[in-house]
């Protein structure tokens, strides 16, 4: 038991993260959202919204230490609007409830005076498009008859990506890909993250989706740079505010914002290349 525990401790200094608490929230968000998709979709939609709005007041504390001034209750009001008109009304009402939401920020903003407004405002529009917006294409995901295998297939990516960098990364990784914004990240992990992502596309496309399995694979690549820029883009934001994690509400995680990093712009990827398939099939 010593010599495991000696193990344990070395894999989470080198990594960086405690690894089995990891792995725990991991499985018990995965099995939520397998038991949602096959019982009630619609909880998907509520979901979002939730990891949303607990990630944007993660996000709004993190601003306030620079003393930029985010409204919360502003952008949780938009993330509750944009969840819902997103899964009622697709795309469309996703940019159009984007549009509105952005120009009531903005006049809101106008009651706290010049002073600072254009820093609030860059905030805050910042925080609505990385969040909201672009966590809304889950829901886009979601919404169809495939929506079963849509987010499964997203979450497969996901995971590829991220399990295996983190594996190979921990096992081999020596070479760092972009020390100065995330030194725990290796080319080596990043090769681990190409190889068995576009192993997990292929074979989601062929059994989740019954749909080419190439393309899978194609849409694997695609992920991996999607999730590490996320990753990375998460990773700049925690060093500008110089903070270690957004928060401290997932063991083995940090916040809500760390798990939701490579995500943001997976999804909209993903939502994409089915549609192409869709339109072109």
């Amino acid at each position: 038991m010593s010599d495991l525990h000696s193990i344990n401790e070395a894999i989470n200094k080198r990594a960086g993260r405690k690894l089995l608490p990891s792995i725990a929230v991991s499985l018990s968000l995965i099995a939520l959202i397998w038991a949602l998709l096959s019982f009630f979709r619609f909880g998907i939609a509520i979901v979002v919204a939730v990891a949303v709005s607990l990630a944007i007041k993660e996000l709004a504390s993190a601003f306030s230490t620079t003393d930029t001034y985010v409204s919360y209750r502003s952008l949780l009001i938009s993330t509750i609007g944009l969840s819902a008109a997103t899964w009622f009304g697709g795309i469309r009402a996703l940019a159009v409830g984007a549009a509105i939401a952005l120009g009531l920020i903005l006049i809101g903003l106008l009651r706290k005076g010049p002073k600072g407004f254009v820093k609030s405002a860059s905030a805050s529009i910042f925080a609505l498009v990385y969040l909201p917006f672009l966590m809304c294409f889950a829901i886009l995901l979601a919404r169809p008859a495939s929506g079963f295998g849509n987010v499964m297939t997203l979450i497969v990516l996901v995971s590829c990506n991220d399990t295996f960098g983190y594996l190979v990364g921990v096992l081999i990784g020596k070479h760092p890909m972009a020390p100065h914004i995330s030194p725990k990240k290796s080319w080596e992990g990043l090769a681990g993250s190409i190889i068995f992502t576009a192993i997990g596309g292929y074979l989601a496309f062929t059994y989740l989706l019954d749909l080419n399995g190439w393309i899978g694979a194609g849409i694997g690549l695609i992920a991996v740079l999607t999730a590490t820029t996320g990753d990375l883009i998460e990773s700049s934001i925690k060093r500008d505010f110089a903070i270690k994690d957004m928060g401290n509400l997932l063991p083995g995680h940090g916040g809500i914002m760390d798990r939701l990093d490579s995500i943001v712009l997976t999804a909209p990827a993903l939502w994409l290349v089915l549609e192409l398939v869709k339109y072109y099939s």
